[in-house]
């Protein structure tokens, strides 16, 4: 038998950066997980990545994971540019007019998981439990009692679901969800440029969806994102190499010069989930198990990480009852104001860049120029877009 004082179901990004956070405060912490344990890097890049903000860069160099990332691959993005394909508006701003050295840093979702498990396995209060599932979940008043496939029994004062969009453990306490289809998949790729990258982050709202072209750390090499209708989405997985790398060319108008995909292309449907509860007794959720948005500004790992560091704060903090109903209440309604004010926005921007309306058109135009032409609502815009 085991006994922590938390036990975190999920080894991704938001939930072993909870783990690190707690532990390296004095916390027992065992984290679960029934994938296997992330390998090393390798000279390809992930297929996934993650636009990081500053606040998010501060939180892991908080834990020490941030020079790990960096010394395995990361990129720092000093540009923005912000256009949509059917009008003449656009926003364009760097670095240097805020007066900070970048904007953020684009990577791989595995180089954060690889470099919080290495920092992770150097603190003697986490124990981590990779190809791990678990059988059964209880709770008390005061524990939750998990039993391991294995039979083995683990007692811990918190249980924190960090298992995902599809969270088995949020359906489990019948913890009621909000959902709404954005009709809309996601196709990812690596694609090298003929021109250089030159630390910009591009992002082009087409009529049927936002494409975003990430800088990777070679200068010539992007993530792409491409949000799209599932028809078009089909279509552009069919396409022959040649075919797609001329309709990602002509998508973000030749800013890049020719274009050629470097690796597979893989595709996954967008959803909108906001859990209505957030925590049921000694049961609490984090991250893509308690919202997802659509990833148009890129601010899903970002929130998720804010969930984390908020609960870290808390449960630090709390001097009287480790984890009490005040503390995780707390958590609970904070970080669902957050979650539901980013939700509201990036539904009204789908809907506001979406269709060829002329209406639209007309308002996209106007406001996205009047953002990049008045000096103090672009800066507003700005700090918001690097989440600081």
């Amino acid at each position: 038998m085991k006994q922590v004082q938390v036990c975190i179901v999920g080894g991704g990004s938001v939930g072993l950066t909870l783990a690190l956070g707690l532990a390296k405060a004095g916390i027992s912490v065992v984290v679960l997980d029934a994938a296997p344990k992330q390998t090393p890097p390798t000279d390809e890049y992930g297929m996934r990545v993650s636009a990081l903000s500053i606040a998010s860069q501060t939180l892991l160099e908080q834990l020490n994971v941030w020079p790990h990332i960096v010394a395995l691959r990361a990129s720092a993005y000093t540009h923005m540019d912000v256009r949509d394909a059917d009008s003449f508006g656009k926003i364009a701003f760097n670095s240097e007019q805020l007066e900070l050295d970048h904007l953020g840093h684009i990577v791989e979702n595995d180089i954060i998981c690889y470099a919080l498990i290495k920092e992770l396995e150097q603190q003697p209060n986490a124990t981590l439990m990779f190809d791990t599932c678990y059988q059964q979940i209880h709770q008390s008043e005061s524990d939750v009692f998990v039993t391991l496939k294995s039979g083995e029994p683990i007692i811990a004062k918190l249980l924190v679901a960090a298992d995902g969009a599809n969270s088995a453990i949020r359906k489990q306490f019948n913890m009621a969800l909000s959902f709404k289809d954005y009709d809309h998949h996601a196709l990812v790729a690596t694609v090298k440029t003929q021109e250089p990258h030159a630390n910009t982050a591009r992002q082009v709202f087409l009529p049927s969806g936002p494409l975003a072209f990430l800088p990777l750390s070679d200068a010539n090499t992007h993530s792409i994102v491409w949000s799209t209708n599932p028809t078009h989405c089909e279509e552009l997985l069919a396409m022959d190499d040649n075919q797609f790398n001329k309709a990602i060319m002509a998508a973000i108008d030749g800013q890049c010069g020719l274009c050629e995909v470097q690796s597979v292309r893989a595709a996954f449907p967008l959803k909108m989930r906001y859990a209505q509860q957030w925590v049921a007794g000694k049961v609490v959720l984090i991250g893509d198990a308690a919202h997802t948005i659509h990833p148009l500004a890129g601010l899903g790992m970002n929130l998720g990480l804010k969930d984390a560091a908020y609960l870290i704060e808390l449960l630090t903090s709390d001097n009287k009852e480790f984890a009490s109903t005040r503390t995780l209440r707390d958590y609970e309604r904070t970080r669902k104001l957050d979650a539901q004010k980013h939700i509201a926005m990036m539904y009204s921007l789908k809907e506001l860049f979406a269709g060829a309306n002329p209406i639209k058109k007309l308002i996209r135009g106007v406001g996205l120029s009047m953002v990049d032409n008045l000096g103090p609502i672009k800066h507003l815009f700005a700090k918001e877009a690097i989440g600081k």
